[in-house]
């Protein structure tokens, strides 16, 4: 079902968290090259990479703060100059700064938010952009269901940054059209990661109830749907907003 995968280059940005690692292990075994991002996780994505040559594969670690304009750029021209080009791009990285309750949010915590969460994307994207026009590629976008609800008081800006991916994504989708460049986001619900105890999460079991599956998600679960699309799967899907959210 996977396939077309073998030999293609896919920079997972944010490779070194809980959904990333699970994307770069799956399109790993499908023989794709990967270029691990990451930003303090360096032991990780060190790690992941030498578990991918192990197998068999081929990644190459790549370091950048995405809420720096110029790390972006920086990021593509590491796996560029290793791969010599891109097929697909997962844009997988996201995090929320400072949350509190949106009255006495800070504006500091909503640009930083909005940098990582949908300016990172776009730039990004923008690169890859270039590199696809003759040959065509795909990206991905991993959105949250906090785009469809909002989310919790304390944090509205993360929401606020998904729902702009999504809508890039969807204008990215008819831009990239004529060029053979397909662009898609996941939508993913309540999944099982570290990000929840970040942000100081506490009340999960209640989370999940509110969940017609009665469970949280597991980050293969979003990292199979990655692969769907990646794959000659998805290649007459464009412009989508899916979501693995059991339910919700």
């Amino acid at each position: 079902m996977f396939n077309g995968l073998k030999g293609k280059r896919v920079l997972i940005t944010g490779a070194s968290g809980g959904i990333g690692t699970a994307m770069a292990r799956l399109f790993a075994a499908e023989g794709a090259r990967l270029g691990i991002h990451y930003c303090r996780n360096e032991r990780q994505a060190r790690a992941l990479c030498r578990e991918v040559t192990r197998r068999g594969g081929e990644a190459v670690a790549c370091h950048g703060d995405l809420l720096d304009p110029q790390a972006c750029v920086r990021v593509m021209e590491t796996f560029v100059k290793r791969f010599r080009g891109i097929d697909v791009l997962v844009n997988n990285a996201g995090a929320v700064f400072g949350p509190r309750q949106f009255a006495t949010l800070a504006e500091a915590s909503w640009d930083r938010t909005m940098a990582l969460n949908a300016r990172a994307p776009f730039l990004l994207a923008r690169e890859a952009f270039r590199l696809m026009r003759r040959r065509g590629g795909k990206i991905i976008n991993i959105s949250s269901i906090a785009a469809k609800y909002g989310v919790s008081p304390e944090t509205l800006h993360y929401g606020a940054a998904k729902a702009a991916m999504e809508a890039v994504t969807v204008g990215m989708a008819r831009c990239g059209a004529s060029h053979g460049i397909l662009v898609n986001a996941i939508r993913a619900g309540f999944i099982e990661t570290a990000f929840h105890r970040k942000i100081g999460r506490t009340q999960a079991a209640k989370r999940i109830q509110l969940i017609p599956l009665k469970r949280a998600g597991r980050p293969v679960e979003v990292a199979r749907m990655a692969l769907f699309l990646a794959s000659r799967a998805g290649d007459y899907i464009t412009g989508e907003i899916l979501t693995v959210a059991g339910g919700d």
